[in-house]
């Protein structure tokens, strides 16, 4: 530690011993490692400190990178996901137009043949496309509409009732 050899110890301890006597002298040897071995301590601790600040700084470098990496990528991600939604949009933009363009000669048709509906019924007519009315229930799509020159020989059958159940007159015979 200090680079003192054995006969430089060995001089020290000769002056030790003249100046203060055999009977001071171990006490002060004592006290001397006693020292000696706190400033020992104290140094290795100042080392460890000031390695374990260098880890650190070092950990809080690669912290900032990594964050930096990752903000720089998602700045990328959302970008691309903008450009992605934007593409989606004109191409539905553009679908919405072509349909329309398709749709116009049948319109013109219609106004052709039924003499032209008034610009809000063409509106009106448009919507009733797009939103069709709720399908009618199922007992009454199975019921052909009635033709008043067939004759009908279960009179009394009304179409909201089905044909299985019988009527009042059926079941008094």
């Amino acid at each position: 530690m200090f680079d003192i050899s054995f006969g430089e110890f060995a001089l020290i301890g000769v002056v030790a011993l003249v100046v203060l006597g055999p009977e001071r002298l171990p006490a002060v040897a004592r006290t001397v490692g006693a020292l000696v071995a706190r400033a020992q301590r104290f140094v290795a601790n100042v080392k460890a400190d000031m390695q374990q600040q260098a880890n650190l700084q070092g950990l809080d470098s690669i912290r900032q990178d990594l964050q930096e990496a990752a903000q720089s990528f998602r700045g990328q991600l959302e970008a691309e996901v903008q450009q992605v939604r934007d593409t989606i949009d004109q191409g539905a933009a553009d679908a919405r137009a072509l349909a329309d363009e398709a749709a116009e000669p049948f319109h013109e048709a219609e106004r052709t043949i039924h003499g032209g509906p008034a610009p809000d019924a063409e509106a009106e007519a448009h919507e009733a496309e797009a939103h069709p009315p709720e399908a009618a229930p199922a007992a009454q799509a199975d019921v052909p509409p009635r033709d008043e020159n067939q004759l009908d020989l279960f009179d009394d059958v009304s179409p909201s009732r089905p044909a299985s159940q019988p009527s009042a007159t059926q079941a008094r015979e």
